[in-house]
């Protein structure tokens, strides 16, 4: 039976028409207003671990329940998965982790970018209803996964929740222009909004086989509540346009064909910097991400749960939302990765962790060393060993 839910926020009236389903909804999402005028309200996941602090064991179990939901129903023999950048960059990369884990073979992962790469060829599509409209999705950068990219059988494609489906039509129409072989199409999220027409349009005009997954799905409505004090608020949220390889450490961008591993001492080299190994606090240890690299600080955070340590993920983000609903705290600081633009961190309270632990692929910044000293936070600053690697090195740093 179909369940209907109402959330009144600053920005309108949000309405949910919820098909059945096994994970009561309340597990899933939040609500919250954002500050856009192009949509004015926020499904605020609470397993996603990006405005809601999550522990590794429930992001892992998302990971995988998408990644069998997936692979039960066939990738074919080569796979190209994709994480939407910003929010989904870590989702995605934890569902093709998984679906690598469950045994998957020839599969490739990128994630989409709002960042500029001089010189790097890439796709160009948009996100109409973004702050930032601007998405890309760059050619792999060694031959052999840029012959994995243009070829692969199955495209995955992965955000945290879908409303319309049809960003990832724009995407799939500007990957058909370069790979004609495409036979097959997931849709990967969360939560599924999107209307029947939006999805049968999405269908007839890829002209592929297409499938949904998702934990719940319905109808979702928003009534604008036409707010012009609200509605006036603006943040800049566009980038600069220059070039930021300089900065960007995390190889999702340009191609991964294995997870990512980290050294099997992690623990013993954070102990080094001056975490308390044998502290009596009970509080929980926090691992930030930052922005669009988020998935370090999940692997770093399952590091240390697995060595039995309290763990809570979460990630920085240039989404700014109104405080209110599910979002109780608003923390803004500068950008580190040298847009100028805001960037915020919610629902963040540093006395309810015994320690915050700043995943961050750009190099230290005084952007980064304002925030560490704010918090007493320690520094780990994520490295690829090799190129074409998938060994990583967090180097760790308590200023």
């Amino acid at each position: 039976m179909q369940k209907t839910v109402t959330i009144k926020l600053e920005t309108g009236t949000l309405q949910l028409d919820v098909e059945p389903g096994h994970i009561p909804l309340k597990r899933l999402l939040g609500f919250a207003a954002r500050v856009s005028s192009k949509r004015k309200f926020l499904l605020v996941s609470k397993v996603l671990g990006k405005h809601y602090p999550v522990s590794p064991k429930l992001m892992s179990w998302s990971y995988r329940a998408l990644a069998r939901a997936v692979l039960k129903k066939g990738v074919g023999e080569s796979s190209l998965w994709i994480g939407m950048a910003e929010t989904a960059t870590g989702l995605g990369y934890g569902v093709f982790e998984a679906a690598c884990h469950a045994g998957v073979q020839k599969a490739l992962f990128m994630q989409t970018t709002r960042y500029h790469l001089d010189k790097t060829d890439r796709l160009e599509f948009e996100e109409a209803h973004s702050h930032a409209t601007d998405f890309f999705l760059y050619y792999p950068m060694y031959p052999d996964y840029r012959k994995q990219f243009l070829n692969a059988e199955t495209l995955v494609l992965i955000d945290d929740e879908i409303s319309t489906g049809k960003t990832f039509l724009r995407l799939i129409k500007a990957y058909q222009a370069v790979n004609p072989v495409l036979r097959k199409v997931f849709i990967v999220s969360l939560v599924n909004f999107a209307h029947p027409d939006d999805r049968a349009a999405l269908e007839l005009q890829a002209g592929v086989a297409v499938e949904w997954i998702c934990f719940r799905q319905g109808l979702l409505h928003f009534e604008d509540s036409q707010n012009a004090a609200i509605d006036n608020i603006t943040v800049n949220v566009s980038g600069n346009g220059t070039c930021k390889k300089h900065l960007l450490a995390w190889p999702g961008r340009l191609g991964m064909a294995a997870p990512i591993s980290l050294d099997a001492d992690i623990v013993e080299q954070l102990v080094h910097s001056g975490f308390n190994c044998e502290s009596n606090d009970s509080r929980p240890i926090l691992v930030l991400g930052t922005g669009e690299c988020n998935a370090p600080a999940y692997l770093l955070g399952r590091a240390l749960e697995g060595n039995g340590f309290n763990v809570k993920v979460q990630s920085t983000t240039r989404s700014p939302i109104h405080q209110g609903n599910d979002i109780g705290l608003v923390c803004q600081f500068e950008d580190n990765y040298e847009d100028g633009i805001p960037n915020f961190i919610y629902n963040l309270n540093p006395d309810d962790y015994r320690d915050i632990i700043l995943c961050h692929e750009t190099p230290l910044n005084q952007a980064l060393t304002d925030r560490l000293h704010a918090w007493q936070a320690i520094s780990a600053r994520f490295e690829l060993k090799q190129p074409q690697s998938n060994h990583a090195k967090l180097h760790f740093f308590r200023p």
